[in-house]
């Protein structure tokens, strides 16, 4: 387990909101232009909450009929602060203008929740720059089954059921310049609970997709794909990438060694066999061993496939980042260097939660090798949480007052947005 550098207490003119004589935090620019949707000293802002050595200290001057964060429990030297609200946030992204855009399903899914939300893509702009979505703007409509979103190379991709779609997109728009095409449709294998399709774009331009399979999937050899990863590459269908999952839930690329990730749900219930959630890369040809294996060399207990026999589970890829069953990572984002320490460039993961309890739910931290682009190796499946360590908590206190963090984003000022499915709370956290 890591131990994080503890910033010292911050001086009271700063604590207060008075940013004139102070240097720049590590989450500010220094010089040059701002970034689109930039805020040069964040936790100054009204209304932020700043985890000092001294216990939490809230910038004055706040709206007090925002969403509270007392809940929250940060590392020192870093601060939280509202942002707005979305009805079942599944999927957050920053358009090339800096704009949020949030898809809010219907459809019903894993975590449930999804008659809380709009149908739709909306886009939640800060123009005047103070922390805080200025409105909810509806991007797309009548999308009851949308979760993956992609910004790329003059497009705008996002998910209708199996279907990818693209439409034209220039910084700014808020709402669509010209006619959606559709990509690609993913009907290889289709699960009514497992349907999101998370995507996102590698360092060489390839656009990676996920597709579900399901929790009664039976166990044949060889695999058949049914779960698993699937590249855009202009033949009907797709290219099938990877496979051996269960329910991929997101997908995301770190940028700078051309890898990219998924986030794995495993075999539910499946804890005393080994089961294990999973963040794994995307490879040509790997296989994760669902529903046959656990992991490499071992089989589920009591799996057999359709001629009565084990499974072999010799071939599956070994994973090197596991997580309990019923920890449930929903997603996962990579700082991208304005936190400067002992995060910086840290892969961050989203954790729902036990479904019922919302044991766990929380924010980890993953350390990245700045050799390989690879998030070293860590598990809290034997309890010891090594190579990972707790950055954001409190929605596991036993009140399920405060909902559950279910995606995360970075935006292009380095701070992090955090999606709340539960009660829609949208809120950010930045480095002072």
């Amino acid at each position: 387990m890591r131990t994080l550098f503890l910033l010292p207490l911050l001086p009271v003119p700063f604590l207060l909101g008075c940013p004139s004589s102070q240097p720049d935090n590590t989450g500010s620019y220094e010089a040059g232009p701002l970034p689109d949707g930039a805020i040069k000293h964040p936790c100054t802002l009204p209304g932020a909450v700043q985890f000092t050595a001294n216990g939490p200290v809230v910038v004055p001057g706040g709206d007090p009929n925002l969403p509270a964060l007392d809940y929250l429990h940060l590392p020192v030297g870093f601060c939280a602060h509202p942002y707005g609200v979305v009805g079942n946030a599944r999927q957050m992204r920053f358009a090339p203008g800096g704009e949020l855009f949030v898809s809010s399903p219907t459809t019903p899914t894993t975590g449930g929740n999804g008659t809380a939300g709009a149908s739709a893509i909306v886009v939640l702009p800060d123009d005047d720059e103070d922390g805080l979505a200025d409105k909810e703007e509806v991007f797309l409509d009548n999308l009851p089954s949308t979760q993956g979103m992609l910004f790329n190379a003059g497009n705008f991709y996002y998910q209708d059921a199996t279907r990818i779609m693209q439409l034209p997109y220039k910084p700014g728009d808020r709402r669509p310049s010209g006619a959606a095409t559709p990509v690609v449709d993913i009907t290889v294998y289709s699960n009514a609970l497992h349907w999101p399709k998370t995507l996102d774009v590698s360092d060489d331009g390839h656009i990676y997709v996920g597709n579900g399979g399901g929790q009664e999937d039976p166990c044949v050899e060889p695999h058949p794909f049914l779960g698993g990863i699937i590249e855009i590459d202009g033949t009907p269908g797709g290219k099938q990438v990877a496979q051996g999952f269960r329910n991929p839930i997101n997908i995301r690329c770190a940028r700078g060694h051309n890898q990219c990730f998924a986030v794995e749900l495993a075999l539910d219930y499946s804890e005393s066999m080994g089961g294990r959630e999973k963040l794994v890369p995307i490879r040509q040809g790997d296989d994760w061993g669902f529903p046959c294996c656990a992991t490499r060399n071992l089989p589920y207990s009591g799996v057999t496939n359709q001629k009565g026999a084990a499974p072999s589970c010799g071939g599956v890829t070994a994973e090197s980042n596991a997580f309990i069953i019923g920890d449930t990572p929903f997603g996962i984002e990579f700082e991208p260097g304005r936190w400067k320490g002992t995060l910086e460039g840290d892969a961050f993961v989203v954790i729902h939660g036990v479904f019922g309890s919302w044991q766990g739910a929380r924010v980890v931290a993953i350390p990245m090798d700045p050799a390989t682009g690879l998030p070293r190796p860590s598990s809290d499946v034997d309890g010891s949480e090594h190579g990972m360590i707790d950055f954001a908590t409190g929605w596991d206190d036993g009140s399920q007052t405060h909902g559950r963090p279910a995606a995360l984003a970075f935006s292009p000022d380095g701070r992090l947005f955090v999606a709340n499915d539960n009660t829609g709370v949208i809120f950010w956290i930045a480095a002072m």
